[in-house]
């Protein structure tokens, strides 16, 4: 082969490769298992887990997570603690509901990137997961892939508005 013929060659397998490595990848994605397993060591006492995949397997991200709520008209944000859980891309929440307020937590998987995915967590005047949220949005290919959440959305649902989606997708309860 000449070296044009073998320029060539390299450049047409490196977009092959680029181009199945991304039809491949798919996209992001994060759960919400409520109650937690009381059987786990781990999420024994915790309120919920999160479980965080990408292309449908299991794969440990960064979670991190905020409690968002009204509370006597007063919008207020805390931290949640969210620990590592007995596997990898399995995470514990631990969070009590405050005894006033209307709650919604917001938990993301992912450091800032496309390979992010967030759940919203409907939190009922019990104190128990009312509903589960991924925001969406459709992308190449036929695939869903999830979206970043606006603040107003998180308003809306702490004012008792749904988030608009293309997509989203409510966990199994």
């Amino acid at each position: 082969m000449n070296r044009t013929q073998l320029r060539t060659f390299a450049l047409v397998t490196a977009l092959t490769l680029t181009a199945f490595s991304a039809a491949n990848a798919g996209p992001p994605w994060i759960a919400i298992e409520y109650p937690a397993n009381p059987f786990d060591a781990t999420s024994r006492g915790a309120f919920l887990t999160v479980r965080t995949y990408h292309h449908g397997d299991l794969m440990a991200k960064t979670v991190t997570g905020t409690a968002e709520g009204v509370v006597n008209g007063k919008r207020q944000s805390m931290p949640l603690d969210i620990r590592p859980g007995s596997k990898a891309g399995m995470y514990v929440v631990r969070w009590q509901r405050p005894a006033a307020g209307r709650w919604v937590l917001v938990i993301n998987s992912g450091s800032g990137g496309v390979t992010d995915a967030t759940a919203v967590v409907e939190i009922s005047p019990t104190g128990g997961v009312a509903g589960v949220t991924v925001p969406t949005r459709a992308i190449g290919g036929g695939w869903i892939s999830p979206r970043a959440v606006a603040a107003a959305e998180i308003d809306g649902l702490l004012q008792g508005r749904a988030i608009a989606s293309s997509g989203a997708q409510t966990a199994n309860r």
